[in-house]
């Protein structure tokens, strides 16, 4: 079985029948019981310039950028990659460990090429941490088991001009023990009706969620809130934030908190806080269950990236 490989601009970049395999410029017969091959991405962005994860043609959004290149690099389709993101970040809202799938009908026999093509095409505040196969069980949205955010808050009176698109600048000097008091009622299983915005789409979501883990952590004048959950609702993060800044300037005690779960209505939140704003919070990690996490007999190596190497210089003795 033969096909055409373009070389311009990637060695391998691909026009070729479903079961094949890149392998230094020759295409390469594959077994026919496996026709299509998935890879896992590991992502960081800075989304102060994008209107989220999710794909939109206008105004830009990162999955937008990331398709933009995988099929100059694939000679795909969108609809033939079906990328697919373990959640959807909001416009502003940044992350260092967004995952996400593609699909190929061949496979690669290194992915470093691949890897660093990706990078080379994808905008500055966009970057492939991480590129893997991956096996036929996993998802990078169903097969998550757990996400951890974390947002942060400048406390400080002058706000760091470095920080700005990546934290919060709080106009009140906010009692962080008194916050982490509050975070402690938001940990366990619980109906987060309360905190939920109205959802985008038509999708009901189970607002039975459970948090594992709610750390209000001071570093200097930085303060981070660093919340681990089962799974969250549409702006659950920035709601909790929300209350917790209230909280924070000790205008409302810490067992406000079970008061509003309890009453599992948006409207009740909306007496004390408005939505913590987008920039200071980070998706910071998906996890995932361990069985889907294995990787393919027959796939490559992982690619963590690669440096560029020198040859030592070799001057003459004088």
């Amino acid at each position: 079985m033969s096909s055409a490989v373009t070389t311009p601009p990637f060695p391998f970049h691909l026009n070729s029948s479903p079961n094949s395999s890149i392998s230094g410029g020759q295409v390469l017969s594959l077994n026919p019981t496996f026709p299509t091959y998935k890879w896992r991405l590991l992502i960081a962005y800075d989304g102060t310039n994008y209107a989220g994860w999710q794909y939109q043609a206008s105004p830009p959004t990162v999955q937008c950028a990331l398709e933009k290149a995988l099929i100059r690099i694939t000679d795909l389709d969108r609809k033939d990659l079906n990328v697919v993101g373990a959640g959807r970040t909001d416009t502003g809202v940044h992350a260092l460990g967004q995952v996400a799938h593609f699909i190929t009908p061949f496979n690669y026999d290194s992915l470093d090429e691949v890897h660093a093509a990706l990078n080379g095409l994808l905008p500055s505040d966009i970057r492939v941490r991480e590129l893997s196969p991956a096996s036929a069980l996993f998802h990078a949205r169903f097969s998550a088991k757990g996400k951890i955010y974390r947002y942060s808050i400048y406390n400080g009176a002058v706000m760091d001009p470095f920080e700005r698109s990546y934290a919060y600048h709080s106009l009140y000097k906010l009692n962080a023990a008194v916050m982490a008091e509050a975070a402690k009622f938001f940990i366990g299983k619980h109906d987060f009706s309360a905190f939920a915005n109205a959802n985008r789409n038509d999708r009901v979501r189970d607002p039975i969620k459970t948090i594992s883990r709610f750390d209000v952590t001071e570093r200097g004048a930085l303060l981070e809130l660093e919340v681990e959950g089962s799974g969250f609702l549409y702006r659950q993060v920035r709601n909790m934030v929300a209350l917790l800044l209230q909280i924070g300037r000790e205008a409302i005690p810490p067992n406000i908190v079970l008061e509003i779960l309890e009453t599992r209505d948006r409207k009740e939140l909306a007496k004390y806080a408005l939505s913590a704003p987008p920039q200071g919070l980070s998706l910071i990690s998906v996890n995932y269950k361990q069985e889907h996490l294995q990787l393919p007999s027959d796939g490559p190596p992982v690619s963590l990236g690669r440096r560029s190497t020198i040859s030592k210089c070799k001057l003459p003795y004088y």
